[in-house]
Formats: C-alpha cells, structure tokens, sequence
C-alpha cells in the first residue's frame, strides 16, 4: 500500500492509499472553494447524560445529485470533484459538512472506489483489504489528535437509510467523548466481570458458537452471527475469534481473511429478500438466484438491500482497554422486500426495540443464501 496525503482548494486534507507503490498522485484541486466555515457544537443532555452535535452548517451540504454531478467521483472530463485525481484506489478526505469539527472532532469520509455504480460488495479481496488498511491507519491518526476519545469508522448504504450521496463511500467520526452506545457495552462488561470473573465479549461469542443456531458464516480467525436479542429484521455481528481492542491490534492472519468473510456476508444481504413475497429485490434481475446479487443489482439498476455497518473500537483513553473487543455490526432496516422497519413510539420514545423477524430465522435466511 502507497499513502499520499496532499491538501484541496480549502486547505482540507485528501489522502489516496494505493494499491501500486509506483502511483504518482501531484494532482492539483482547481476549484474557486470558499474557506470552510462550520458551526459545530457539542451540547450536553443533563437529562439523559449524552451528547448532541449541533451542526446548522450541514444544512446546506449536497443533497441527491446526478451522477453526473458526484462529487466523490474522480475529477475527469473537465469536471472537478472532492477528487483531483482522474482515477483513485481509495480516497479520504476531510468532509466539507462535518458533524463534528475543531474542539468538537473531526469528520471524514473514505471512498471505497471510483466506480459510482459499484457497491462494497462488488469490490475484489485486494480493493476490501486495501479499505481496511485506510479505516486502520486514519484509526491511528485521529486517535493522535487532541481531545479524540474515539474513532468510529462506518458505512450507510441506501436512500433508506437517509445517504445523500449515491457513490460508495463510509465516513469516519473521531468523538471527543465516549459515545453512549459504547459507555453501556463497557458498563455490562464491568458488572459481568464482577459477577462471573469473565469477559463478557467472550463468553458471548463462545454461547454463540456452542449454541450454532445463529451462526451464519465462520472462517478460521472470524464468526459471524445473529445476535440472541437482535434489534434489528437481519443483523449480524463480526467478531476476530481472538479478542483485539480496535482495528490497530488485528494480526496479519486475521487481516488476511477478513476480505473474504465480510464480502460474502455483503453479497448476502444482498440476496436476502430474493425471491421472497414474490419480490425481485436486491439484485435479482429475472436471472439464476444463484447469480452474485450485487453484480445483478448493478446491471438492472436495481435497489440494494439498504444497510448500515458499525465498526466498534475501544475508546482511547478509558480504563482496561484490553477489555473490549473490535467487532462489526451490520444491519438493514428492511424486515421484508418493500417494508422497512421504522423506529416508532416505542423504539424512539422509550429506546425499547420490538424485532418481527426472530434472530434464529434471520440466521437461517442468511445460510441458505450462501453465493455459489
């Protein structure tokens, strides 16, 4: 892998990791960008004890353009984008709407490829692994800048969703507080390890994997899963068998496989509401259900199972960092083809999720739907 950090009109940073160590990146940024000015602002609920982002800023950020007009595409033809470069493996750079900017963190987003009509799934082994090194190492920049507690590396896919932007792309958050999510894992891992003198991480996947029921997919360093109190229609949890704090502590093996397992979990997801209620969803284009989904749903145009996937890292600077265990979290909020699982009354009031698909169904769903 090459790394090449350079700066765009504005003055933020733009960084290209490539595949070839001879790649020559001394594009220029042409555009007239006026300086970026945000309005970020950390405000803390007494009530509940978290955090909100005030960011009236993004208010006037790019919303559904044509593809033509993509902004994350490489710079070609005449027409400038966020990119320079004619052609690009992976690009990060500094987003130009952050939620979180200054004191208040830091935003980016991370372009998976140049190919506007391709998706994470239709990337090769190489292209997923280089990806990953660019969440590892910019996992290692942001965890150096003052003030980050934690760095959260994530993709939201689908106009479902709520993606403005219909490259494929993630984006990574760098908290300059712990986020409540994480604070409640670390509370249940500390009242477990009280009462049985265990990890609660461990003896999760390890309940996993004695019971087998939910177990969708495991390789020799990775298993993944349906969680037993799944939240969501179709939800999967990626652990590395042996328990690493962040995406810095994966060892080589584990890096080596992860291509593998997660392009087939996604390539899944994107077959699970094939064929079903009479759909012709997520890829399906009146072909072989045997056929790669997403390589059916980008000839057809058709939509993609829309999903959001999580990366959890242990926070920065807490007590017993050795404790927690890196694992990735996918989801989609679709529960059936053509109906979505909102969060309603009891889900956004009261936090308390109501799942229509029980976590054992999914799991099976999500075995016979294994890519030939």
């Amino acid at each position: 892998m090459k790394k090449t950090t350079t700066r765009l009109a504005d003055g933020r940073e733009l960084i290209y990791y490539d595949l070839r160590d001879d790649a020559v990146r001394d594009e220029r940024d042409h555009r007239p960008l006026d300086p970026v000015a945000t309005a970020s602002e950390i405000r803390h609920d007494r009530l509940l004890g978290d955090s909100v982002a005030i960011a009236s800023h993004r208010q006037a950020r790019t919303y559904h353009p044509p593809a033509d007009e993509c902004p994350l595409c490489p710079s070609r033809d005449g027409r400038l984008s966020e990119i320079p470069a004619p052609d690009y493996d992976v690009a990060v750079f500094e987003n130009r709407f952050p939620s979180l900017a200054g004191d208040s963190g830091r935003c980016e987003v991370v372009c998976f490829t140049p190919d506007h009509d391709a998706s994470f799934a239709d990337l090769s082994e190489e292209q997923a692994a280089l990806v990953l090194e660019a969440w590892t190492d910019r996992t290692a920049e942001l965890s150096q800048l003052p003030g980050v507690e934690q760095v959260f590396c994530f993709e939201n896919r689908g106009a479902e969703i709520g993606v403005t932007l219909g490259h494929p792309h993630g984006q990574i958050y760098a908290y300059p507080f712990i986020t409540p999510r994480t604070e409640r894992m670390r509370t249940s891992l500390a009242a477990h390890r009280e009462a049985t003198g265990g990890n609660l991480f461990d003896d999760t996947v390890a309940d996993e994997l004695a019971d087998g029921r939910r177990i969708v997919l495991e390789g020799e360093h990775w298993v993944v899963f349906v969680p037993y109190a799944a939240h969501w229609p179709y939800e999967v949890h990626l652990y590395p068998k042996r328990r690493v704090p962040d995406l810095l502590a994966l060892d080589e093996a584990a890096r080596t496989e992860f291509p593998q397992i997660y392009l087939e979990v996604l390539r899944r997801f994107d077959r699970i509401f094939v064929g079903r209620d009479g759909g012709k969803e997520a890829g399906r284009d009146g072909g072989k259900e045997g056929e790669g989904a997403s390589r059916g749903a980008r000839a057809a145009g058709a939509a993609r199972t829309p999903y959001i996937a999580a990366w959890h890292q242990a926070p920065l600077r807490a007590g017993r960092r050795e404790d927690f265990a890196l694992h990735l979290e996918l989801f989609t909020i679709r529960r059936t083809s053509g109906k979505l699982k909102f969060l309603a009354g009891s889900e956004s009031g009261m936090n308390v999720f109501i799942n229509d698909v029980p976590p054992e169904a999914a799991a099976e769903r999500l075995r016979e739907v294994a890519s030939e």
